[in-house]
């Protein structure tokens, strides 16, 4: 590390305070956020400073071109969570790369008690946006273009804490007063754990019941993963010869591994991601893919099987559905507020496979903090930073009232805290994700909307939308052709370079970025209320197509098809985000856009058949009864409905009548059908289009195709075109 001059007496003082400060620090095991403002070199120099003043534990300096060694550009910064700094400096000058939302958030939770967590900004911080911004400037936007709404509101939220220390160059720093020491923590009565909550958590973890998974949930630095490792170890001695963790990456589970090797110092770390006990017994990482393949080979779970799903909301729902089957003692352990995904949200979406698979799930929540006190300064301010504990507003009685829709000015919100708060509080709930930088995009995205339902300070429903398209003709030819990719417009691209369709990107298009309606108020029409309400804005303002994207899911399709859109894409492969496959549903605003839709649609349902048969021959059959009603509607045929008859009630081989029980799928998706139709329709869907076997064994599988046809043809709707049954 190159030697920097601090050599003048202001800020040797200034080192000295705040070196004393991290020993106070230390004694209430608390750490505090230090806000140096300044130009930008010699902010450097100080916080060189800073760094030599003393021997920190594993000092880390975030930002382009760091003065020391122990560095990480702001991108990677996620990376080392799991892991605990005593001295974290994040540079969020221009020259350094701007300032990364995720990243502080990131960073803050490894800082170690009587740490010190060092942000560099501008003296104007604020004024304008930085160069980090280049991440949201979709085109032809340039990020010095945007506005700074979200760093004008973190720059007011500083410069009014009390909870932060303020330093600059030209004056000492000014510390502020600690509150008083909180009272000491219950004693956990139990050696191996620092808090009661996590002595709780050990316990539930070790007497895991067959078909009883558990649900940990914890803010950051509540010794979720650390619990987890106390319990594999007490496992292994006891009850199994393996336990198998699993987490987004090896880093994650970290500190779970150095928690089972410091309970047994004659165990060994065999490789990174495997703990062997003197006795042959194992805790084991496995990547989620790889586990997925195990699962599905047979060669992971099955009877007496133990699994640790560690950061869960970062994971998809679909491989955690597929764990819950495969291992009877299941934990799922995740962040409430987080940088790798959202616990709230994870909560919302996952609950629903809990009760259907194991209604006898339990939950567990950590609240009292490991790696420090409780009353932390720091935790507190980037709390209140990144609204990471977003208030959820109550529902409001009179239905009426909040039905009505009004559109929010970003400017105006970003000065009003309490609705700022209460709004994001309504989104982080209802989406499986949500991350710090998404606040960022919220206020300051390019082309973004936000409409809302009920009061500023009792949202009942927001929906935030974002425009695209209006590319020049020769521009989406380049685009449909794979010459270029502009950044942003994430539909009309999509549409354009994976379907070919070029008017995709000249058309004007307003995409739903979110949609997010009150837990109370749901199923009562708010949401379509205000999407109807934003249709009819958009159309007034010329804009063409509504779209939307999401997850194949069948509850969503069925939500997106009653407000009268249609599918004009699915994706081929699963999203990493979600496990999902990518669906893409638009409505036209105008008599051009319906053009345009007739054209995105005809293309979408001449490739369905064929996707169903090879790409997306995994997607859930709930989903394909849906997407099959895209097709075109048509009579059955007289031949195809002796073809029906036969295999229903004779000795018809199915296969040789596919296509007839294709045409039986296609017609069926309109019909009003019982559960038992609808529980028919999919299977023969999943059967028909994707040649998904009903059975282990062929000749089981064709007795129960035959049950299936006869259910469903059963429900067929009288009528004279159809000639009765």
């Amino acid at each position: 590390m190159p030697s920097i001059s601090t050599d003048d007496a202001p800020v040797s003082r200034s080192i000295e305070l705040l070196c004393q400060q991290a020993r106070r620090l230390a004694r209430r095991r608390w750490r505090q956020l230090v806000w140096l403002q300044g130009d930008a070199e010699r902010c450097r120099e100080m916080a060189v400073g800073l760094w030599q003043a003393r021997s920190w534990s594993s000092p880390l300096w975030i930002g382009d071109h760091a003065p020391v060694a122990a560095s990480l550009k702001a991108g990677r910064a996620t990376t080392r969570l799991g892991s605990e700094h005593q001295l974290v400096v994040v540079d969020a000058h221009e020259g350094a790369g701007g300032f990364n939302p995720d990243a502080l958030g990131a960073v803050g939770g490894t800082l170690a008690a009587g740490g010190l967590l060092v942000l560099i900004t501008p003296e104007q911080w604020g004024a304008q946006p930085d160069p980090d911004y280049a991440r949201i400037a979709d085109y032809p936007r340039e990020w010095a273009a945007l506005s700074a709404h979200y760093l004008a509101r973190l720059a007011r939220q500083l410069k009014a804490s009390t909870e932060v220390i303020h330093w600059t160059p030209e004056a000492l720093p000014r510390l502020g007063r600690l509150p008083a020491t909180p009272a000491a923590p219950e004693n956990p009565r139990d050696d191996a754990c620092l808090t009661l909550d996590q002595a709780v958590a050990v316990s539930a973890l070790v007497g895991l019941k067959r078909r009883r998974p558990l649900v940990i949930t914890a803010d950051r630095g509540r010794g979720k993963s650390a619990a987890m490792g106390i319990a594999c170890m007490r496992l292994l001695r006891g009850k199994t010869s393996r336990v198998i963790v699993t987490a987004p990456r090896l880093a994650a589970v970290e500190s779970l591994f150095e928690r089972a090797a410091s309970l047994c110092p004659e165990g060994q770390r065999s490789a990174a991601d495997r703990f062997v006990l003197d006795g042959g017994q194992e805790l084991r990482f496995v990547t989620p893919d790889a586990l997925s393949e195990h699962v599905a080979a047979g060669t992971l779970g099955g009877d007496g099987s133990y699994l640790m799903v560690d950061e869960a909301a970062a994971l998809p729902a679909p491989l955690l559905a597929q764990w819950l089957t495969a291992f009877p003692r299941i934990a799922f352990a995740t962040t409430v507020h987080g940088y790798e995904g959202s616990g709230r949200g994870f909560a919302l979406r996952f609950r629903g496979v809990l009760d259907a698979q194991t209604p006898d799930w339990k939950a567990l929540t950590l609240t009292g903090p490991v790696r420090w006190q409780a009353g932390d300064p720091l935790e507190a301010t980037l709390d209140q930073l990144l609204l990471l504990h977003a208030p959820l507003s109550p529902a409001q009685d009179d239905l009426a009232a909040h039905c009505a829709s009004h559109a929010v000015s970003r400017e105006a919100l970003a000065r009003d805290e309490t609705a700022l708060g209460k709004l994001f509080g309504l989104l982080v709930q209802s989406h499986y994700r949500t991350t710090p930088s998404d606040l960022r995009q919220l206020l300051d995205g390019p082309d973004m909307q936000l409409r809302v339902s009920g009061s500023p300070k009792r949202p009942q429903a927001v929906l935030v939308t974002c425009d695209e398209g209006g590319f020049t003709l020769e521009l989406a030819h380049q685009v449909a052709r794979g010459e270029r990719r502009p950044q942003g417009h994430l539909m009309a691209q999509s549409l354009a370079a994976h379907g070919g369709c070029r008017e995709a990107l000249t058309a004007r298009w307003r995409r739903v970025v979110r949609i997010a309606s009150h837990p109370g108020r749901r199923r009562q029409g708010v949401g379509s209320r205000l999407l109807s309400d934003d249709q009819a804005q958009a159309a007034a303002e010329g804009i063409m197509l509504y779209g939307a994207t999401f997850g194949a899911e069948a509850g969503l399709l069925r939500f997106w098809r009653a407000q009268g859109f249609v599918v004009v894409r699915l994706g081929v492969t699963r999203e990493a985000s979600s496990g999902e496959f990518a669906v893409m549903v638009a409505k036209a605003l105008t008599p051009s856009g319906a053009r345009v839709l007739g054209a995105l649609h005809e293309r979408f349902v001449a490739a369905l058949p064929g996707l169903l048969a090879f790409e997306l021959a995994s997607l859930p059959a709930a989903v394909v009864s849906l997407l099959i009603h895209e097709l075109p509607e048509r009579t059955l045929t007289q031949a195809e409905r002796q073809d029906i008859i036969d295999v229903a009630t004779a000795h018809r081989s199915p296969a040789l009548a596919r296509a007839s029980l294709q045409a039986l799928a296609r017609d069926a998706s309109r019909w009003p059908l019982s559960a038992a139709g609808q529980s028919a329709h999919q299977q023969l869907a999943a059967w028909a289009f994707q040649n998904q076997p009903l059975a282990d064994a062929p000749a089981a599988s064709v007795r129960a195709l035959r049950g299936i046809v006869h259910t469903l043809w059963n429900e067929q709707p009288l009528s004279p075109e159809a000639g009765g049954r």
